[in-house]
């Protein structure tokens, strides 16, 4: 059986060790790629950890993955080897619980998540369902496509779906991994869009990925920075630090939305007196294989890239760590 070389955690909070791994054939309905890049990403430390309900170790981590079809299992209709695909957090789903009978497939009761119910793409080959895979743009490297399958699709799919329209003002909290893009696209989408980020050295980056406004969140609070812009319809928190997400509460217009795509551990403090105009708070997901598809569609036909920085699969527990301390700018992508 061929081997292939794969960084894998074999115990809770262990190191990555770099390790010679069967080369599996793919199974009916299942595609087996040839990894050709693989974002890091921080919900990578639930494999780490090996806390998440279900992990059994070790297990590859790894959901940005991208790469190209290297065999298909019986039953695969819809790709073929060669063929460019990324996979992101959402593994595959059962077609047969009541959200996939919706066609909710990221809400599947039984859904499998790549890098921790299955192996993912911290390796040379990765076999995922067929269902868990999005055709990657000629146009888009794939370097550039796998932190969209998490960050992109995240941040992308959430502001499509949030119920703001050309014209509104957008405003996105954190300049980070989620920050960086979710500018681009709230820019491109024909949102007035305004940054928020703590201190005045982001405020250069901030426009050039589209911002029209910048507020200084050391300077001024950020409820008030966004009431002197004329407030938000809609804010898109997008870095996990709860203080933060709740101090833009009051910077929101009349029946403005707070809407979560960044998960912060600490309990969100909210005045329910705030609320009373309106304003709603909600969360979102980040998506099936075919909203990552669109995700890669968009971000080829207008230009959204991630900065990256890229590092060999030898050197996974050095991106990771960057990535944990926030040290990347903005997203780490490693190199089979």
């Amino acid at each position: 059986m061929p081997k292939m070389k794969a960084a894998q955690v074999s115990k809770p909070n262990g190191p990555f060790e770099v390790v010679s791994r069967d080369v599996r054939d793919p199974g009916p309905g299942e595609i087996r790629i040839r990894v050709e890049a693989c974002g890091v990403c921080h919900s990578d430390a639930l494999t780490k950890g090996g806390a998440y309900p279900g992990l059994t170790l070790p297990r590859i981590p790894g959901h940005e993955i991208a790469g190209r079809v290297d065999a298909v299992g019986a039953t695969v209709r819809a790709w073929k080897p060669g063929d460019r695909v990324g996979v992101g957090w959402h593994g595959g789903h059962c077609f047969v619980c009541t959200a996939c009978r919706k066609g909710l497939f990221i809400n599947c009761e039984k859904a499998q998540i790549t890098g921790i119910t299955l192996d993912g793409g911290y390796a040379e080959y990765a076999v995922v369902p067929s269902e868990a895979a999005a055709r990657i743009p000629d146009d888009l490297d794939a370097l550039e496509a796998g932190p969209l399958l998490c960050a992109g699709v995240t941040t992308y799919n959430s502001l499509r779906n949030s119920g703001a329209r050309a014209g509104d003002t957008v405003a996105v909290q954190g300049i980070g991994g989620l920050g960086h893009l979710a500018i681009q696209y709230a820019a491109r989408m024909g949102f007035r869009t305004i940054a928020l980020s703590h201190g005045s050295e982001k405020e250069a980056l901030a426009r050039e990925l589209g911002a029209h406004e910048y507020v200084d969140t050391q300077k001024v609070d950020a409820a008030e920075g966004l009431r002197r812009l004329g407030g938000a319809d809609l804010v898109l928190a997008t870095a996990p630090h709860s203080a933060a997400i709740a101090s833009t509460i009051d910077g929101l217009k009349v029946r403005g939305k707070l809407l979560i795509v960044a998960a912060a551990f600490e309990p969100l403090q909210i005045s329910a007196l705030s609320l009373l105009s309106g304003k709603t708070i909600a969360g979102w997901p980040s998506g099936s294989s075919i909203d990552s598809e669109e995700t890669m569609t968009f971000s080829a036909l207008t230009r959204v890239r991630p900065r990256i920085e890229t590092f060999p699969l030898e050197k996974a527990e050095e991106a990771f760590g960057k990535v944990m301390s926030n040290r990347v700018r903005f997203r780490a992508v490693l190199v089979p």
